[in-house]
């Protein structure tokens, strides 16, 4: 079942500035955290070395703020690259609230780097950093299947077929007839997210989830093209 939201639904569920969790995904771990830092370190530096170097003192305020907000990348960085994000998804006109069930699920393991280091004999080592991740296909009653994949976590060892499932999708078509992004994966009989990016604004979600289950759940169910 999908049934088309809103424009004013969609962006609350899909929010224009960064929320709190998905500051978190950008912020990263540690290593990001320096590199941020350095880019801070590299743009305070060079704002501060035109200014010397060429004596542009009548631009100083302008300089002291392009300093600033160099010098504040670190901070503001997560910010932005989240918001561009959503952005992304927000660009496309039309949306829905989907409700399936979990067709099947597997597990994959991916490289997502790899590090070349020098063992005590001198020779090249190359190594990899993998991560496992869970696929998964949803589908419903009317042929529309689409598959989600996000980084394993111990609380998807409930997760099993047949699930009710429920996300956000989004189409340029104001029928929904192509679907051209799905959101995170909602399993409400679990109260989990299978999730990457945490894109919907959960507790929005909640509330149209809700909605919506009362409203059409009683609803003939009209026919989807798969998600392509």
């Amino acid at each position: 079942m999908i049934v088309p939201l809103t424009r004013q639904k969609f962006e609350q569920l899909v929010p224009l500035i960064a929320t709190g969790p998905q500051y978190k995904y950008y912020w990263g771990k540690f290593p990001e955290f320096l590199q941020r830092l350095l880019i801070s370190v590299v743009a305070a530096a060079v704002v501060l070395l035109i200014r010397v170097l060429f004596g542009v003192s009548e631009l100083t305020p302008i300089l002291f703020l392009i300093g600033l907000i160099g010098a504040l990348y670190w901070l503001w960085a997560p910010v932005f690259w989240a918001s561009m994000r959503n952005a992304k998804y927000r660009r496309y006109k039309y949306s829905g609230f989907f409700q399936g069930r979990i067709l099947d699920f597997w597990i994959t393991e991916e490289v997502l780097g790899k590090q070349e280091t020098v063992d005590n004999k001198g020779d090249l080592v190359i190594i990899e950093n993998r991560e496992k991740r869970i696929n998964i296909e949803v589908g419903d009653e009317s042929g529309f299947t689409a598959e989600y994949k996000a980084p394993l976590r111990v609380s998807y060892k409930v997760i099993a077929r047949n699930q009710l499932v429920e996300m956000v999708v989004a189409s340029n078509k104001p029928d929904l007839s192509r679907i051209e992004e799905i959101s995170d994966i909602y399993i409400p009989s679990r109260d989990i997210w299978v999730s990457d990016y945490p894109l919907i604004r959960r507790d929005f979600f909640s509330e149209v989830s809700r909605r919506l289950r009362d409203k059409y759940s009683d609803r003939p169910r009209r026919r989807r093209k798969n998600y392509e």
